[in-house]
């Protein structure tokens, strides 16, 4: 009998340190909606994503605002193929939320063809009750 009740406790510890809280839940949602409207290059839900402060920072050194960000991304200027994300972490303190991952990537920059892999620390703010992006920064790794 106590075999089972250890058993029982280790089954519940290990769900609970896999589930994800509510605010955990919506940014990852938040994320996965960032990564395909960079894919599909949607204007509006760059914008209702990214905060009116947005730094966005690239693994050359470049630091976007949000206009500039939204702008390159839904022009095309930055286009991007396919994005995977991989080894994500999400971590909610508060109203912010930090957010690590591996970003594997298809790009078409001007025409010429690429595959990046990047890790990126992304810092997510609630604001009004959304998850608005407030900074980004990644570093290249070799591929």
């Amino acid at each position: 009998m106590r075999y089972l009740y250890l058993l029982g406790a280790l089954t519940l510890f290990s769900f609970a340190s896999i589930a994800q809280s509510k605010d955990q839940q919506a940014v990852a949602g938040a994320v996965e909606k960032l990564r395909l409207a960079m894919i599909s290059k949607d204007r509006a839900v760059l914008e209702s994503l990214t905060a009116d402060s947005l730094s966005y920072g690239h693994s050359g050194g470049k630091a976007e605002n949000r206009a500039s960000f939204v702008e390159n991304i839904a022009s095309g200027k930055s286009d991007f193929v396919k994005i995977e994300l991989s080894e994500q972490t999400i971590s909610v303190v508060n109203k912010n939320a930090i957010v690590r991952h591996t970003l594997h990537a298809d790009t078409n920059d001007g025409g010429k063809p690429a595959n990046i892999k990047l890790k990126v620390l992304l810092v997510w703010v609630k604001e009004k009750g959304e998850w608005k992006l407030l900074a980004r920064q990644a570093v290249k790794l070799a591929n």
